[in-house]
């Protein structure tokens, strides 16, 4: 049976917690304070458009507060796997002081899980926002604590719909990683990422490698494709067709001299 706590309980033991990753709405009239915000994760549930889930398997990789893998259980999926490593090991509030004091100094912003006072893997500070979401939503998902890019595949399974959403620019490896995320799908992966449009090149295949200065003052991102980079590098890895879902913004890009990020998907398919 879920949980009986009434609104004021609930919401103290959101306001416990920061910061949200996810909006995740928990009854009651009580949503998480995620950074993506509900008008933003409509919008990117738009651009997703992602399969439906009804009596499939479904793989959360990068699960994050779990948005997405809640997602999938209200779509009636017949399994469903949240998998996350990275961010759960993550202690948020010291990371965005550190990141700020950083940024104030002038010294580089280093990758978090080489700052000893923000990572432990052990207590898993960055998964308190999805063991609280999972409680109250009494969910049922199958929780995988491993790094997808060195854990046995075989433990998972394969999956009629992967999610590998904001997770491939974060990776050193993207190749060997689209190698891995063909071994678990045997449907459909739907992969969503930071992608540049670089003047005269749109059509191109093309991965630009950043630093933390180049971006988001984000020590973990590392390749940022073209999308036709990423549909490209899928095909590479063994999937049998990739489409473009939602490629560069439609305006204007005519007289622009400098590059220009937005969010883009790919549909790849087994």
């Amino acid at each position: 049976m879920p949980e009986q706590l009434d609104r004021a309980a609930k919401q103290r033991l959101v306001d416990e917690i920061s910061p949200w990753h996810h909006s995740i709405d928990l009854g009651d009239g009580v949503v998480t304070p995620g950074g993506k915000t509900p008008h933003h994760l409509y919008d990117e549930l738009r651009r997703l458009r992602l399969p439906d889930m009804a009596n499939r398997s479904v793989l959360d990789i990068g699960a994050w507060d779990g948005f997405y893998t809640f997602h999938a259980e209200h779509g009636r999926a017949s399994r469903v796997v949240a998998l996350d490593h990275y961010v759960w090991s993550i202690d948020f509030r010291k990371a965005t002081e550190y990141t700020s004091h950083q940024q104030a100094t002038g010294q580089p912003i280093r990758g978090f899980h080489t700052v000893r006072d923000l990572w432990d893997p052990v207590g898993l500070p960055g998964k308190r926002g999805f063991d609280l979401a999972y409680r109250l939503r009494n969910s049922h998902a199958e929780v995988v604590v491993k790094d997808f890019m060195t854990m046995e595949l075989a433990q998972l399974g394969t999956f009629d719909v992967v999610l590998f959403l904001g997770v491939i620019y974060h990776l050193e490896e993207p190749l060997r990683a689209l190698r891995r995320l063909r071994q678990v799908t045997r449907g459909i992966a739907v992969i969503e990422t930071e992608a540049v449009l670089l003047p005269g090149r749109s059509d191109r295949p093309l991965w630009q490698f950043v630093d933390a200065a180049q971006l988001n003052d984000d020590p973990s991102i590392w390749w940022v494709p073209t999308i036709e980079g990423l549909r490209a590098m899928c095909l590479a890895a063994g999937f049998s067709r990739a489409e473009i879902v939602a490629g560069p913004p439609r305006r204007p890009f005519l007289r622009r001299r400098r590059s220009m990020n937005y969010r883009g998907v790919v549909h790849a398919y087994c």
